[in-house]
């Protein structure tokens, strides 16, 4: 059992015995208002000790929840500070990604790093993941099922790290974190909410290598999630 699970049960096990106490006349101690109110609370205690990212780490183990596991390397987690601002989210890991274990560490990866780089930030103040975490075979695109077996996983790191923005790269996590079918390219160039924090959609870095010509949509894009980085400051 782990350290949360037993103080969880710990206080259960205090409130549970207090109120039986209470229930059958002991007035041996307090029971004023305030302190029954504070019992009342004892349940929902747990949020105020939100899961790291090493907890959902854990969690994850060596996944097995859905048929991408069966050819993958590895996992390819997140990388980047647990305390980030910033969270930039992709599709899925590819051929570098699998072998490595790495968010973007392949062409596509050196080309955001160059992106990080052109807003003043370093991958090392951000933090980079993916709405799946196992390389589909060929580099298909995820089907749904495999993005709802892992979303949630990635809802968990987002709220761990509880940043100010993310930014969707491409088409399969600007649609997931927004739940909507719009393309990409009406969806960037604009901030979005996913609960209450900013998004940003704008191309894949991989599109961009296929199509240098939209590097200056991304650029206008990055313009904009600079200005409003700086302003939060």
């Amino acid at each position: 059992m782990g350290d949360k699970q037993a103080f969880d049960r710990a206080l259960a096990e205090i409130h549970n015995s207090l109120r039986f106490l209470a229930d059958h006349g002991c007035r041996g101690f307090d029971c004023s208002a305030i302190s029954l109110a504070k019992l009342e609370k004892w349940g929902q205690l747990p949020q105020y000790l939100p899961e790291t990212l090493d907890d959902i780490g854990a969690d994850l183990g060596d996944c097995q929840r859905c048929r991408l596991a069966q050819e993958r390397n590895n996992i390819v987690f997140g990388d980047g500070s647990a305390r980030a601002k910033l969270v930039f989210v992709g599709e899925g890991p590819g051929f570098e990604e699998d072998r490595q274990g790495i968010p973007f560490v392949g062409a596509a990866g050196q080309l955001l790093s160059r992106i990080i780089e052109a807003i003043k930030l370093t991958r090392s103040q951000v933090y980079i993941c993916n709405i799946i975490k196992c390389r589909p075979p060929g580099n298909r695109n995820p089907e749904p099922d495999e993005i709802k077996t892992c979303f949630p996983f990635l809802e968990r790191q987002i709220a761990a790290i509880q940043p100010d923005f993310i930014c969707a790269l491409g088409t399969f996590a600007a649609q997931t974190l927004l739940k909507t079918a719009t393309p990409i390219s009406r969806l960037r160039g604009r901030f979005h909410k996913y609960k209450g924090i900013k998004v940003l959609p704008t191309y894949h870095p991989a599109y961009l290598l296929r199509n240098p010509d939209r590097k200056r949509d991304v650029w206008e894009d990055m313009k904009m999630l600079m200005k409003e980085y700086r302003y939060e400051d």
